[in-house]
């Protein structure tokens, strides 16, 4: 009666770029403790209140906001000003 011990390795990052659910949360930004290349480079869309949105800088399902930029307008370091939005959220994988 010798119980084996479980054998729960975790998911690498690898695999885990291999599912089919985008992340709740992802930004485009590489300064971003979001950003995830893997994941921008399989290509992630947004639907945003039943309207597919292809200027999302960042998204979060769970709190149900996206940031846009806002215009043309930049900050002192030339970085985009952006705007969230509160809304319904879909993220989905374009390939």
């Amino acid at each position: 009666m010798s119980e084996e011990p479980e054998n729960t390795p975790e998911v690498a990052p690898e695999t885990a770029a291999i599912t089919d659910t985008p992340p709740d949360r992802l930004a485009a930004s590489p300064r971003s403790p979001f950003y995830d290349e893997v994941m921008l480079e399989r290509g992630v869309g947004i639907v945003f209140d039943d309207v597919e949105r292809t200027n999302v800088d960042e998204y979060c399902v769970s709190e149900g906001w996206v940031k846009v930029a806002a215009g043309k307008s930049k900050d002192r370091y030339g970085n985009a000003l952006t705007i969230k939005l509160k809304g319904k959220v879909e993220p989905y994988f374009r390939s």
